[in-house]
């Protein structure tokens, strides 16, 4: 990339960078929420999350088991059950980390752009046929992914908004319900640029979608 390129361009390559992984370095995402939890209580979370990640990308996620997942991470038995109560329950946890950091990724990071959803960075980190998006398709999963983010990313464009003061006199329910469908919106072009092959860039996606979003704002 040209050293004169513009600023925002790079931080949002950076960010798409971060969150696009190769599959041998899959690990867990931790939040800005965790952040202040026991350190314990994180390193273990990460662990069991990490393993688990791994092992669903090796086999069928039906096929995992807790031992499975306790050999990979080191965690012993007693420990997963404090924090989860099976497989299924981590899983959703993996998925609702993901969604909770990158719905606040611009927010935690204090982005000055006008962005309200970090599309470039989500589009790079599911796109470009990750195995990750892959298993949770086979398995049924991926319904449970596009729930949380739904909830997840509607509050984050809700505090993006808030933060751009933009519509400072929009009533509270009103703003609600106008993330939501930014965010159901933001959804469903994902779906549609996966489903078609993926031949937009992450970033021509993310500006077709706010160029979308502030005229009817």
């Amino acid at each position: 990339m040209s050293r004169n390129a513009p600023k925002k361009s790079r931080e949002t390559l950076a960010l798409s960078e971060k969150f696009s992984r190769p599959v041998d370095t899959l690990s867990a995402i931790e939040p800005e929420s965790m952040r202040n939890a026991d350190a314990r209580v994180r390193r273990t979370r990460m662990q069991l999350g990490t393993a688990l990640l791994n092992l669903v990308i090796e086999k069928p996620i039906a096929d995992v088991t807790v031992q499975d997942v306790l050999d990979r991470s080191g965690v012993g038995r007693s420990t997963f059950y404090l924090h989860y109560t099976d497989i299924g329950d981590l899983l959703l946890s993996q998925l609702d980390m993901f969604c909770e950091t990158m719905s606040n990724v611009l927010s935690d990071r204090k982005d000055r752009s006008h962005r309200v959803v970090p599309v470039a960075e989500l589009f790079a980190h599911i796109g470009n046929h990750n195995p990750l998006y892959r298993v949770l398709t086979d398995s049924g999963h991926v319904k449970d992914f596009y729930e949380l983010a739904e909830g997840h990313f509607a509050r984050g464009i809700e505090r993006r908004l808030i933060e751009s003061g933009r519509l400072k006199d929009t009533p509270p329910r009103e703003l609600a319900a106008r993330a939501t469908a930014l965010s159901g919106s933001m959804l469903a072009l994902l779906r549609w640029w996966l489903d078609r092959g993926e031949k937009e860039n992450p970033m021509q996606m993310d500006k077709l979608f706010h160029q979308l979003v502030w005229p009817n704002l």
